[in-house]
Parts: structure tokens; C-alpha cells; sequence
């Protein structure tokens, strides 16, 4: 099996090979840590989660991943100061909220997670900084060292950038600038009193946004190029076509082999704001009742390289449908019927395999779950016939085990199943209560439990077999 991948460099699809012993070195840019990370950040984490997951366990290839926490920049210094705080411990605190929000939506933990103003890193930005000046790309101007986009004739090839239309000998100091404005980018930073500085460039001063990833990630991945590099299609310029620029420019190799990049999230069609209030973080959709694993479903529900519209209405039709998918599961678990049947085998290994040829072409999440969904209803039908039988689970078990390991939504669901919002114990002893009213003809208390549960959040199912409980 191959997969092939869509690459921002070449603006085509492309067969990705492994290197060495099947060995993927993958770079992702991560978050500047000055806010809680928001959903549109976790749509590009989570599609990049897939694409590991792809690697690691359909492919079985050895990923090494990187995903770095830019935690020193101009909005993170701002941020630091408006705050009173050391720019460390302000940005640990997002840092420990984005671990958390990773974990809930079910992130693979990355090999490396390495920070900007890590010692080592910041002698890594020194040294490439010097190559970069032996090579003849920097000039020092005001304090601050620059690098000079005319000192490289292929500045522009990611982004596809019109040679014409740069700015020769003109300058930015920002982070982040206007799309398209190609100019000479700081590389190193004069900082005023109050702000952070380091010894290890002369002058001292502090990294530029762009210099940071770059030494980051050859110094965790090791030599160019390294295999795919990973984020948001919003940092395709300024800051990945710089990355290039800086290790291009600096080791003499092309950096990376593929560049993956995600697009964007909108919120009722509208791009996100905090003045239009429509930006939410994964604690702001659990107050409101939403399940972590309905949110990861929805954010790899569309293909990563359409832009995908976030609603209420869309989280509400995902979770009825996870709910459809593991309800399907314990139908299956609940049969009792010995025997097994070559038809469902036969439509188990057709939907396993257009599984995997969805999600080798390019990471065609829409076209897998269709592929699943469609089982789930061919199950739900063999069920309701009789045509299914206790041997037949295994292989059904497999095969939902395969799609989980890339999509990451079941095992998800079982943990939160797991953690109800009301504790196992408890729920076990109110259905015993109510089975006890029940007996007793006590019809309006049995209502009064099961209704004060499900406003807790825990439905309760009655069938001939008992009553089973679920996360509402």
C-alpha cells in the first residue's frame, strides 16, 4: 500500500515514499502559546493526527514527529507584560491548556515537543543564524540581523510568489505581516529594556517567528531534507516559505521533501473573530453539553483541504451519528445466534478496503467514514434479519478496530464513556432503584430517576434484555 499526498510545493498530488528502514522525520508547526488554542487550530492538529495515524498504523512506517510551542514572539511578550508575568510561566499556562484539550480530543503524543526559548534551541537559532551569514544571506541593521530574499533566487517557490512584485532592500521587523508583502525578514531581534533578550547572537537580542521552527526542526529531525512538514494553510507565507529561505539558505539542501497544509475552519460561514464572538475552545463546547469526540469527528469529517463550516447543527447531526455507530457495535456484541455468514465477511472486507483506499488518496476522511457508515447500516440490517451470528463478530471487531486506529474516534468515545458525567456506581444503583419502582407499580418515581438522569446527562434504554445506559 502508498499513499499519496497532496504537496503544497508542487501543487500536485504526489506517492509518498518512507525513508531509510521506513522511517518518516514530520514537522508541524504548533501553537504560539499567548491564547488557549481554539477549534480552527485543532481542525489542522487533528487532520495532521490522522496523517501520523495513517503512517504509523496503516502503513506501519517509524514516525519520528516534531511539534514545537512558538513561546516567544511579539504577541507573546505583549501578552506577558499586560499580564505581570514572566513570559515563561505565562506561556506554560497555555502550553498545559493545549496538552489538556490535545488529550481530550484524542492526539497521538507527538516524539518532541520542544519550546522556542529551550536553551538548546536558542543556540540552534545562533548557529544557523551564522551560517546563514557566511553563506551571504543576513545583514545587521539597527541591532536587529535580517535575512536578504535577493541573496536567494528560489525565495517564493511555496507560496509561488511573483519575483517581480518584491520589495528589493525593503524590511519587516513584525512576526507576522501582509500576505504577499515579500520583504527582507528579521531573523533577529533588537529588544527594548523590558523585553526578553539572549547573549547568543551579536548583538543580544531575541528570535524572529520564523528562525525559530527552522532550527527546531533540523535540530530534533536532523539532516535535510526532512520528510513532510505539517500546519495551517494560513502559514504558507510568510512563515513556512521563510522556513525555507532560513534552512535553504543556511544548509545548502532542500528542507523538506512534502508540505501538507490544512484550510481553513469557518463558523457559520464566517471566518472566526473574537469580534464577532464565534471563536470556541474545546472547554467552551463541553460546558455546552458537546462530547470531545463528536468535535474530532467533525473536524476530519470533510477533507482537509476543503474548507469545512462549523455549526451547532453539524455537531448535533455527528454526535447522533457516533451514537448510530457505537449502537451498532453493541447490537452486534448483544447477538446471541451461533454461526457465522460468508456475506458479512465478504461486506466487512469491501468496506475495510475502501477504507483504506479512501484514506491512502490523499487522506480522504469524507469518502472513509462514508465507507464505514455504509457497514454500520448493512450490520444494522444483517442484524434485524437474523443473518448475523457470534462468529461473525470478531472479524466485525477487527475491522471497526482498523478504522479507529486512524480516525481515533472510538477509542475516544470509550474513555468518555468511561468518565460519565455521573459515576458508574451511582448510575448502576438508580437503575436498580428504578427497576424496584417499576415492580412496586411505582411508575411516577421510575420516571423521576431516569428523567433526573438524563438531566445530568445519561439517557436510559429499555429492551427485553435489561436497561443500558449511554451518554446523552
Amino acid at each position: 500500500m502508498r499513499l499519496r499526498l497532496y504537496n503544497t510545493l508542487t501543487r500536485s498530488e504526489e506517492e509518498f515514499l518512507p525513508g531509510p528502514d521506513d522511517s518518516v522525520r514530520m514537522y508541524t508547526c504548533g501553537l504560539t502559546v499567548y491564547a488557549r488554542g481554539h477549534v480552527g487550530n485543532f481542525r489542522t492538529f487533528i487532520c495532521v493526527d490522522v496523517l501520523r495515524r495513517t503512517l504509523r498504523h496503516l502503513l506501519g512506517y517509524h514516525v519520528r514527529h516534531v511539534m514545537n510551542f512558538t513561546d516567544v514572539d511579539d504577541r507573546t511578550i505583549v501578552g506577558a507584560q499586560q499580564a505581570g508575568m514572566d513570559l515563561r510561566a505565562y506561556t506554560d499556562q497555555y502550553i498545559a491548556m493545549f496538552r489538556q484539550d490535545a488529550q481530550a480530543l484524542g492526539l497521538e503524543q507527538v516524539e518532541e515537543t520542544p519550546r522556542a526559548t529551550d536553551p538548546e534551541n536558542i543556540q540552534a537559532m545562533a548557529d544557523m543564524i551564522a551560517a546563514l551569514g557566511r553563506n551571504g544571506h543576513t545583514y545587521e541593521s539597527d541591532g536587529s540581523i535580517y535575512f536578504k530574499i535577493s541573496t536567494l533566487p528560489e525565495y517564493g517557490k511555496l507560496a509561488h510568489l511573483d519575483h517581480e512584485g518584491m520589495q528589493a532592500g525593503a524590511r519587516v521587523d513584525s512576526d507576522n505581516y501582509a500576505k504577499e508583502d515579500a520583504r527582507d525578514f528579521v531573523l533577529w531581534k533588537a529588544t527594548k529594556p523590558d523585553e526578553p533578550t539572549w547573549h547568543e547572537v551579536n548583538p543580544p537580542g531575541r528570535p524572529g517567528w520564523h528562525l525559530e521552527c527552522s532550527a527546531m526542526a533540523l535540530r530534533l529531525l536532523g539532516e535535510s531534507p526532512i520528510d513532510i512538514h505539517t500546519g495551517g494553510i494560513d502559514l504558507i507565507f510568510p512563515h513556512h516559505e521563510n522556513e525555507i529561505a532560513q534552512s535553504e539558505g543556511a544548509t545548502g539542501k532542500p528542507f523538506s521533501r512534502f508540505w501538507m497544509h490544512v484550510e481553513y475552519l469557518l463558523v457559520d460561514e464566517q471566518k472566526m473573530s473574537k469580534s464577532l464572538g464565534n471563536t470556541y475552545t474545546v472547554p467552551d463546547l463541553v460546558a455546552k453539553g458537546v462530547r470531545p469526540s463528536a468535535v474530532r469527528a467533525l473536524l476530519m469529517s470533510a477533507h482537509y483541504r476543503k474548507q469545512l463550516n462549523f455549526t451547532w447543527a453539524s455537531l448535533a447531526q455527528m454526535e447522533e451519528a457516533l451514537t448510530r455507530l457505537t449502537d451498532c457495535l453493541a447490537r452486534v456484541d448483544a447477538v446471541v445466534v451461533d454461526g457465522s455468514h460468508t456475506a458479512i465477511a465478504a461486506r466487512v472486507e469491501q468496506a475495510s478496503k475502501e477504507f483504506a483506499e479512501a484514506i491512502l488518496s490523499d487522506l480522504n476522511t469524507a469518502a472513509a467514514f462514508a465507507a464505514m457508515f455504509e457497514l454500520v447500516r448493512a450490520l444494522n440490517s444483517a442484524v434485524d434479519a437474523g443473518q448475523l451470528g457470534k462468529g461473525d463478530i470478531p472479524g466485525i471487531r477487527a475491522a471497526f478496530d482498523g478504522f479507529d486506529r486512524v480516525l481515533g474516534i472510538l477509542s475516544l468515545r470509550r474513555l468518555e464513556d468511561e468518565r460519565p458525567p455521573v459515576p458508574v456506581a451511582e448510575i448502576e444503583q438508580l437503575i436498580e432503584a428504578r427497576h424496584a419502582a417499576r415492580r412496586r407499580r411505582d411508575f411516577a418515581e421510575s420516571d423521576r430517576i431516569r428523567d433526573g438522569l438524563a438531566a445530568r446527562g445519561i439517557v436510559l434504554e429499555d429492551s427485553a434484555t435489561g436497561t443500558r445506559w449511554k451518554i446523552k
